[in-house]
């Protein structure tokens, strides 16, 4: 997605009046008065992404229905030349960057769901994505980082299939991170609900224990973390598995970018070389 195509998206859409690109990415977000628009790849290169657009909206309103803070959906997903395209409610501006300790009420609200009515979430599938990235780095990457990586992928698939969890099996963000989080006036909300499944619930835990270790979030935010939440996932015994089927698709991630960035490779390169040497003290940088 580029943003000449996705303000074409836009135009086609009718919602071009002084529409401001504010992120660049997965997605082409754009502020239109009172209005987000996300604007998603190709929709025939990738059907995946209209069911996927869908569901956060569904999920949208099922979290509006349910009481939890949340980015609240403006409108149904359409598809626009091929294109899936989202409307939300803007949120009012940040009263204050969002902290870790944020994000523990939000997921407590989450983790006490049920699985909604009539809305079917995915499992959240880490490494599902590893094959696709790898190929999209081809020539890029060494062949034997490549084949390291499929095999962790395996390794780690198995052994979490066999996880005993800790906490009950549910709705979960998938993506837990502080930059996930928007505090307006009237505290923290969830945003970027592209993410959500059913599965363990350790998944949201795991984000920031890896945050702590390989990104370089301070200790004391972690701590204020796990202690507003009532728990740190570093004492399950599943914790090691799912932070290592997290590391191999972080790392596969980064390979798809090799082929055209320089600086991709390079960290793609920091982060396989860590795996293989076992080395979990090495900083890894976000891309």
């Amino acid at each position: 997605m580029n943003e000449m195509r996705a303000r074409e998206v836009l135009t086609a859409a009718g919602l071009t009046g002084g529409a401001e690109l504010i992120a660049l990415g997965e997605n082409a977000v754009f502020a239109v008065g009172d209005l987000v628009v996300k604007i998603g790849r190709d929709a025939v290169q990738h059907p995946e992404l209209r069911e996927r657009a869908e569901r956060e909206v569904a999920v949208a309103q099922w979290l509006a229905a349910s009481g939890v803070p949340a980015v609240r959906a403006a409108g149904p997903a359409r598809v626009v030349e091929g294109h899936p395209v989202t409307l939300w409610h803007r949120l009012p501006d940040a009263a204050r960057p969002a902290e870790p300790r944020d994000l523990a009420p939000l997921l407590t609200a989450v983790h006490a769901l049920p699985a909604p009515e009539g809305l079917a979430l995915p499992r959240r599938e880490l490494l599902g994505g590893v094959e696709r990235w790898l190929r999209l780095a081809g020539e890029a990457i060494d062949p034997a980082d490549a084949a390291y990586l499929r095999e962790r992928r395996d390794g780690f698939a198995a052994a979490a299939a066999g996880l005993v969890p800790h906490l009950p099996r549910g709705p979960i963000h998938g993506d837990a991170l502080a930059r996930n989080v928007h505090v307006g006036p009237d505290g923290p909300v969830l945003v970027d609900l592209e993410t959500f499944s059913t599965d363990l619930r350790e998944h949201d835990l795991v984000v920031l224990a890896l945050s702590r270790d390989r990104y370089g979030l301070a200790a004391e935010a972690y701590d204020a973390f796990t202690s507003a939440y009532g728990w740190d996932v570093r004492e399950w015994d599943g914790c090691a598995v799912l932070r290592g089927a997290r590391e191999t698709a972080s790392c596969a991630w980064v390979a798809q970018h090799a082929p055209a960035n320089p600086k991709a490779l390079a960290e793609f390169r920091r982060r396989v070389t860590s795996l293989r040497e076992g080395d979990a003290s090495v900083r890894w940088y976000p891309f």
